[in-house]
């Protein structure tokens, strides 16, 4: 997997492949881009406990799951905040896509092994968990890694360890290469004082997001999860 995804003309076609060049001569990232691309490939992973609360009530109210409807909540994050939507085009110039599909996990009981599948994101909550749940049913008996084909260039990857209250965790890829998507992993659900939270552990390159961009992430994820009527 390399840093980054590397895109044609062809990818720039349709409304969910939207690609938008930076404009290099007025970026006020560009040196830190430049120095964290070529000088110190580095990322950051960042665990946060973050609070379900309200979003784990109107799930149980609505009848509805959990999962994609928090799947949801991120994506919504990841589409309004840019810094987690960078990618290269062909030339290795960067831009924005216009927004990033869930690439998700299922978990198979039968033998405890995992798939990954993917589902196109909307900005319509019924719509997206209509579909998601959808997905997550027809693909639900297939095994393998990936099940599903077509995953778009445009994806984040999340995941959740439900069996572990992890209170940090770290993702490595190959040649150790931070991505410029993010890499989300969350864990098992912790009860206390009448709060019910989960650790989120968000992964992405120091070439794409700032320590600023990924407090402002937690802070309008937070928000999302506290006040969104589904």
């Amino acid at each position: 997997m390399a840093s980054g995804l590397f895109l044609n003309n062809s990818m720039k076609r349709g409304k969910t492949m939207e690609f938008t060049l930076i404009d290099m001569e007025t970026w006020e990232r560009k040196s830190h881009f430049e120095y964290y691309r070529t000088k110190l490939k580095c990322g950051y992973h960042v665990t946060v406990p973050v609070d379900v609360t309200h979003l784990r009530e109107e799930t149980k109210k609505k009848h509805l799951k959990f999962f994609p409807a928090f799947v949801y909540c991120v994506s919504r994050v990841i589409k309004e905040q840019k810094e987690f939507r960078m990618a290269l085009d062909s030339q290795g110039r960067p831009g924005y896509f216009g927004c990033l599909h869930p690439n998700y996990t299922i978990f198979h009981e039968d033998d405890h092994t995992f798939s990954d599948l993917w589902t196109e994101h909307n900005d319509d909550f019924h719509v997206f968990y209509r579909n998601m749940t959808a997905d997550m049913e027809a693909y639900r008996d297939k095994k393998g890694v990936k099940i599903k084909e077509g995953q778009p260039r445009n994806f984040y990857c999340i995941s959740c360890v439900p069996w572990l209250p992890f209170t940090g965790y770290e993702a490595y890829v190959q040649e150790n290469i931070p991505q410029f998507f993010p890499i989300i992993v969350y864990g098992a659900f912790k009860e206390e004082g009448g709060r019910t939270t989960v650790p989120f552990c968000l992964s992405i390159a120091h070439a794409a997001a700032d320590g600023y961009h990924t407090s402002m992430f937690f802070k309008r994820l937070q928000e999302i999860l506290d006040e969104i009527i589904l």
